[in-house]
């Protein structure tokens, strides 16, 4: 099918407001990728609602004309779900930054998918709430995206992800149609498709209104720095600290290359420059729970080996701790402008063996690996460095990619924690899936999308990227069960 794109430009104008509609060569290029850069496709038309009204329409003309459409926040995500690979509409969201409700007798808060995550917060602080999911972006990433991805960040140990701070979604469906998922309770008596939506990466329609559950600040917080001579120990300490019984907010880890890149980006030795390893430990709540947790914190990170163990002084000192971690992509970009990060979980125990194996396959494929990660949650996040300019390095940085999510999955963990599965790990899913439970979810989407409009060819093998991959998902047709073929875009 051949789109006339020009024509639906024309129709576009007549329902947004000027401007709203990006056709030039040029300008389109801004929307070619999303945060993993490895893999760009220039969309043929973008457009920039403001409304859910706006959306809507958008929507049903897509859905009149048979067009695809792919949803996209900021595109800050790292997982090329929210790129259209082929002929398809982006319908960007960035337009839609209103707070539309503040409800802290209820502790809620209601937002328009474009709202950066770090400003819910703002919105609140002043009266003693905040909003716990925490990307590393969050300074420039989306409520939307996050929906979209299920996104977590470093307090997502003792907190959970977006999922988990979600109650209610004003949804356009892929027919253009509006409806509400959840609701103003946590629980609610019926099947739960406000959970369904939440990290189906666009493939089941756009949220264009978001109320989210706001938490009472603690009263009190400690952040620890320990430092230790290899990443080995560091993971001890993970083990040990979790194991006695101790939640903290959030547990994080950088490895030599990444403290030393943050050094540089800082212009000061934050971190001890020639740690193997260094562990942040946040811990929160009651006053007295928290020194005590102190206390234990320290003590069993010293029993692992830790060098030294320091307590950041004030909420300054707390903030700038932090602030090197969540820096830590744009310090190792500044290195190498090319890296390439994957997002596989492994359960805590299986740190260190895992760790040690992914530097062994630095070493087989010639290529540098940073680490910087969830360490509470065993979310890994390597960076495979590259030169983009090097022959041929883009098939060996996927290839190692590929294999450090088989390994994650072989340590009996998940080849995503947080950024999705979008086009980046497809191919992968089968890894993971049995062909019946791939056939489930593909039912379960079609119910929402039945002409496959949605993001079409993210999260499921399709026969045109995966080959072989995508044709296992269809076993059980030899068997005479009807099936769903997966969705692919013309």
């Amino acid at each position: 099918m051949t789109i006339d794109w020009p024509r639906i430009a024309q129709r576009l104008r007549a329902l947004l407001p000027a401007k709203a509609v990006v056709a030039k060569r040029q300008e389109l290029l801004a929307y070619d990728c999303d945060g993993l850069t490895l893999h760009r496709h220039q969309p043929p038309l973008v457009v920039l609602p403001e409304t859910t009204e706006q959306v809507a329409a958008v929507v049903r003309l897509c859905n009149e004309l048979g067009v695809p459409f792919v949803a996209r926040g900021n595109g800050t995500g790292l997982s090329g779900g929210a790129v259209a690979e082929s002929e398809a509409l982006v319908i960007a969201t960035s337009r839609m930054r209103r707070v539309l409700g503040v409800d802290l007798d209820n502790q809620r808060v209601t937002v328009q998918p474009g709202v950066i995550n770090s400003w819910v917060t703002r919105a609140v602080a002043g009266d003693g709430f905040y909003y716990a999911p925490d990307p590393s972006s969050q300074q420039v990433c989306s409520i939307g995206g996050n929906v979209a991805e299920n996104s977590g960040g470093v307090h997502c140990l003792k907190y959970g992800v977006t999922s988990n701070h979600v109650l209610e979604l004003e949804v356009v469906l892929p027919d253009g149609s509006i409806t509400t998922l959840g609701g103003s309770l946590p629980e609610q008596p019926e099947l739960d498709l406000r959970g369904l939506f939440i990290g189906s990466e666009g493939t089941l329609g756009i949220a264009t209104a978001i109320t989210l559950r706001l938490l009472r600040a603690p009263e009190s917080v400690a952040v620890l720095l320990a430092d230790f001579a290899s990443m080995e120990a560091a993971g001890e300490a993970v083990r040990a600290v979790t194991a006695a019984g101790v939640l903290p907010a959030g547990m994080e880890i950088m490895d030599n290359f990444t403290v030393n890149a943050v050094d540089d980006l800082f212009g000061h030795d934050e971190y001890p420059r020639d740690a193997g390893a260094v562990l942040l430990i946040e811990l929160d709540g009651q006053e007295r729970e928290v020194v005590a947790a102190v206390d234990l914190a320290g003590q069993l990170c010293r029993g692992a080996g830790a060098r030294s163990v320091r307590q950041a002084s004030d909420a300054a000192d707390r903030a700038l701790l932090w602030k090197g971690r969540k820096s830590a992509f744009a310090a190792v970009g500044r290195i190498t402008p090319t890296y390439y990060v994957q997002d596989g979980v492994v359960p805590r125990t299986a740190l260190p063996r895992v760790l040690a194996e992914i530097e062994r396959l630095s070493r087989r494929y010639g290529l540098p690996v940073a680490n910087v990660f969830h360490a509470g949650d065993g979310n890994l996040h390597p960076l495979i460095l590259y030169r983009a300019d090097e022959p041929g390095v883009e098939r060996r940085v996927s290839e190692l990619g590929a294999e450090i999510l088989r390994l994650c999955i072989e340590a009996g963990g998940s080849i995503t924690g947080e950024h999705g599965v979008g086009s980046d790990k497809r191919c992968y899913m089968d890894w993971m899936f049995a062909p019946e439970d791939l056939a489930t979810m593909q039912l379960v989407r079609r119910a929402f999308d039945p002409d496959g409009l949605a993001n079409p060819g993210k999260i499921f093998p399709t026969p045109r990227s995966c080959g072989e991959s995508a044709r296992r998902v269809a076993v059980l047709r030899g068997q005479g069960v009807e099936l769903p073929e997966p969705v692919v875009a013309f």
